[in-house]
C-alpha cells in the first residue's frame, strides 16, 4: 500500500514535457498546471523564436505559448517564463518525496522485471538491433549473442531525452499551427467583408446604369409621344374640316332637293332667291368645286423613324468586366 501511494504521488510530480520529476524551480501556469522552468522556457522559446533572451541589451517583448496539459494559452510579459510564479508547495513535496525514496519508484519496479528466457536474470541491457530490452545471458548465450547491445539506463535516458525533445517540438508546432489557423480564420473574415463591400459597390454601379437607361428610355418615349400627339392633332383637325364641309354640303343638297320639288316657278324664284336662285346655284357650284386637297401625305402615319439600334450597346454591356488595374 505504501508503494502504491508513493507511485501515485510520483505520477503527480511528473513534468508533462520531460516526463521526469519536476526540477526546481517549478512554475505554475495561469491554468494551474505546473512545468519545470527549463521545460516551460523550452516550449516558450520554440513558440517564440524571435523573442529576445533575458540577457539581451534590447528590451524584450512578451510572447505566448499553450499549456501542454490543457492547451490553455499562456500570455507572458517581457520577463518571459521568469515572470511566472514559482510553485513552492510542489517543490516542498518533491523534497519530502526524495527524502522518503532515494530513487524514483519506477526504477524500483524495473528491478523486478525479469527475463522470460532466464527467470533468475534481471533485464539490464538493450539490444540495439532488435530494439528490445534483454538480459546478459541472452547476450552471451541466447538470441542476442550476435547483436550489439547497450546499457539499459543509457538507452533509457537517451530515448527519454529524445521523447522530451519531441514533445517540446510537437507542442511548439501545435502552437504555430494554431497561430496559422487563427491567421487563416482572420483571412476568411476579411475575404467575406471585402466580398460584401465589393458586391455592394458593383450593385451601386449597375443601379447607376439602370438609372441612365430609364432616363433615356423616358426621353425617347416622350419624343415618340410628342410626335404622335402632333400628328393626331393634325389629322383630327383635317377630319373636323372634312366633317364640317360634309355637313354643309349635305344640308345644301337637302335644301336643293326640297327646292327642286317646288312646282311653282314664281314661288321658287321669289321665296328663296338667296339660297335657291342664282346665288343658290352658285353656292352649290362653289361647294362642289371647293378644294379639299389638304390631306396627310403618303406615309404620314409611319413612326418607324423612331426605331433604335441597341445591339452595339448590348454588346458593350456584355463586355463589362472587373478592372485588373488600380
Amino acid at each position: 500500500a505504501e508503494a502504491r501511494s508513493m507511485e501515485s504521488l510520483e505520477k503527480q510530480l511528473i513534468c508533462p514535457i520531460c516526463l521526469e520529476m519536476f526540477s526546481k524551480p517549478v512554475v505554475i501556469l495561469p491554468c494551474q498546471h505546473n512545468l519545470c522552468r527549463k521545460c516551460a522556457n523550452d516550449v516558450f522559446q520554440a513558440s517564440n523564436p524571435l523573442w529576445q533572451s533575458r540577457g539581451s541589451s534590447a528590451v524584450p517583448s512578451g510572447g505566448r505559448f499553450r499549456c501542454p496539459s490543457c492547451r490553455h494559452e499562456v500570455v507572458l510579459d517581457r520577463h518571459g517564463v521568469y515572470g511566472l510564479q514559482r510553485n513552492l508547495l510542489v517543490e516542498n513535496i518533491i523534497d519530502i518525496y526524495k527524502q522518503e525514496s532515494a530513487r524514483p519508484l519506477h526504477a524500483k519496479a524495473e528491478q523486478h522485471l525479469m527475463c522470460e528466457e532466464h527467470e533468475d536474470e534481471r533485464i539490464n541491457i538493450y539490444c540495439l538491433r532488435c530494439e528490445a530490452p534483454t538480459c546478459s545471458l541472452c547476450k552471451v548465450f541466447g538470441a542476442h549473442k550476435d547483436c550489439e547491445v547497450a546499457p539499459l539506463p543509457a538507452v533509457y535516458q537517451r530515448q527519454k531525452s529524445e521523447l522530451s525533445d519531441g514533445i517540446a517540438m510537437l507542442v511548439a508546432g501545435n502552437d504555430r499551427i494554431q497561430a496559422i489557423i487563427t491567421q487563416m480564420e482572420e483571412i476568411c473574415h476579411t475575404i467575406e467583408e471585402n466580398g460584401r463591400r465589393q458586391k455592394q459597390h458593383v450593385g451601386l454601379r449597375f443601379d447607376a446604369l439602370y438609372g441612365i437607361l430609364e432616363e433615356r428610355k423616358k426621353e425617347l418615349l416622350q419624343s415618340i409621344a410628342a410626335e404622335q400627339e402632333a400628328k393626331l392633332q393634325r389629322v383630327r383637325g383635317l377630319i373636323r374640316q372634312y366633317g364640317d364641309h360634309l355637313e354643309a354640303s349635305s344640308k345644301l343638297v337637302e335644301s336643293a332637293i326640297q327646292a327642286m320639288e317646288e312646282p311653282q316657278m314664281a314661288l321658287y324664284l321669289q321665296v328663296l332667291p338667296g339660297e335657291q336662285g342664282e346665288k343658290g346655284t352658285r353656292g352649290i357650284t362653289d361647294m362642289s368645286k371647293a378644294s379639299m386637297s389638304s390631306r396627310p401625305e403618303p406615309g404620314y402615319e409611319n413612326m418607324d423613324h423612331f426605331s433604335i439600334n441597341v445591339d452595339y450597346v448590348a454588346e458593350m454591356l456584355r463586355t463589362i468586366e472587373f478592372q485588373t488595374g488600380a
